[in-house]
């Protein structure tokens, strides 16, 4: 599958292990990403509170060059850049007064033609490749699947999955060989960008999401978004949950160990929660359990 790849912001920062572990299983998958060249922020933090024509103009401008780099479709792993991205795909597309107004910003033609998907959509569209390059199953490890706001939201987005009760990255996880546990809190928001500014409430929102997930019998959660896994990862220590921490993953994390990948290179190693509780567990590699994962397949 070729598609053309938006890192954004945090992928090149604070989030390294996201892009760093996406790129490790790439190859195993057949995903050949492109990196769009010259992208810019898609304004994720602040444009769409302060300026709504910019909050959309910036991200029809990495759209309107992945068009010209003649993408058909990007992937934007972060949960909020695809929240934006997708956004600006969906509003352009139905407002063709603010389309207007969002080329004259541009300068560049942009005929909006480029489909935005998630690293849930893409991952799931995957499973039958993942189930038969799984070489480590992830037998008796339970995993919560976190979603938070953006990952499935809004509704009224391109987005194959059901916004309330979301089923995708469940399934990636089953391909894995590990098994989700049911909990409550998998939509619940974190606090997201309100880290700084109230950071109590973020300490409050991310205790109740990860205390609902430690009492489902979670040994790790997975995320799609690096907000949320900052907050749930950086956090512990002030949730007071130093003695009875829970590893947060990326969803390309646990596929990648699935996959028998290194840890270093899939970024394990740059999580405040030490996730060796998860890396260094030892999960059977026997052949009739990989065959089982892979639906038996050889």
């Amino acid at each position: 599958m070729k598609i053309g790849y938006f890192p954004g912001c945090s992928l090149h920062a604070t989030a390294r292990e996201f892009d760093e572990s996406l790129r490790a299983i790439a190859p195993t998958l057949d995903l050949d990403l492109t990196e769009i060249e010259d992208w810019a922020c898609c304004g994720a933090t602040s444009a769409h509170a302060t300026n709504h024509l910019l909050s959309i103009a910036l991200p029809a401008r990495t759209l309107a060059l992945a068009e010209a780099q003649q993408h058909q479709q990007v992937l934007a792993p972060c949960a909020a850049c695809y929240n934006r991205l997708a956004t600006a795909h969906h509003q352009v597309a139905k407002d063709a007064a603010l389309a207007q107004k969002v080329n004259k910003v541009l300068e560049r033609p942009f005929n909006n033609t480029v489909a935005v998907r998630s690293i849930a959509q893409i991952l799931h569209e995957l499973i039958p490749t993942i189930k038969s390059k799984v070489k480590t199953p992830l037998k008796d490890l339970k995993v919560a699947c976190y979603y938070g706001c953006l990952l499935v939201r809004p509704p009224h987005l391109d987005n194959s999955d059901d916004a309330e009760q979301p089923h995708s990255l469940e399934e990636i996880v089953t391909a894995t060989g590990a098994t989700s546990v049911n909990w409550h809190k998998r939509l619940d928001c974190c606090g997201g960008g309100f880290s700084i500014s109230r950071t109590d409430s973020v300490i409050r929102l991310s205790r109740a999401i990860i205390d609902d997930a430690a009492a489902a019998g979670a040994d790790a959660i997975v995320v799609g978004c690096p907000m949320c896994q900052s907050n749930l990862d950086l956090r512990q220590r002030a949730m007071k949950r130093a003695d009875s921490p829970i590893p947060i993953l990326y969803i390309t994390q646990l596929v990648g160990l699935a996959l028998a990948l290194s840890p270093k290179n899939l970024g394990l190693n740059r999580h405040f929660i030490n996730t060796k509780a998860v890396s260094d567990r030892k999960f059977s590699n026997d052949t009739d359990v990989a065959k089982s994962a892979a639906g038996g397949q050889s």
